[in-house]
């Protein structure tokens, strides 16, 4: 999908990879913005996909307040995140939206740090590789998956 709609990218394999922490090592030969992909669903089950920068303290209690979330948000489970992404849990990324099954999501949320990256880097649908992506090509790629992606500062997203 990336080379149907002209997005410039690159794919570096590495080691697999399943939380923030052991990718340290990792990004200091990929230069550019880092993520954490966050599976979040609220009381009455509506369903988000926050894409935060790796090091952003995400407001949940905030994020939930400012998407108008039925209670708090929390963390949706591993296989509810399989059934709706397509992808095993530490591989979660916006690259899931090509999955029909995505369509589920209530919203997609992107961080404003992390758009201040050029490139951004995000597993390619496993967690075995990592595939850089312009910040520009990151948004028209989440609109070409049916998705206004809603652009919030995750540390601080009712002052946004």
């Amino acid at each position: 999908m990336l080379d149907a709609h002209g997005f410039a990218h690159r794919t570096v394999d590495h080691e697999a990879v399943f939380t923030v922490a052991e990718s340290r090592g990792l990004k200091a030969d990929l230069p550019g913005g880092h993520s954490k992909n966050l599976f979040l669903k609220d009381k009455k089950g509506a369903l988000f996909l926050a894409v935060a920068q790796a090091e952003t303290k995400v407001d949940l209690i905030g994020l939930g307040k400012a998407l108008g979330a039925k209670g708090r948000l929390s963390f949706g489970k591993p296989a509810l995140m399989t059934a709706t992404l397509g992808v095993a849990p530490g591989a979660v990324t916006p690259f899931a939206l090509i999955n029909e099954t995505a369509r589920a999501l209530s919203c997609v949320i992107l961080d404003q740090a992390l758009l201040g990256y050029d490139p951004v880097w995000f597993h390619p649908l496993e967690n075995t590789a990592s595939t850089a992506i312009s910040p520009q090509d990151l948004r028209a790629f989440v609109q070409a998956c049916g998705f206004t992606p809603k652009i919030l500062d995750l540390a601080a997203p009712l002052k946004s």
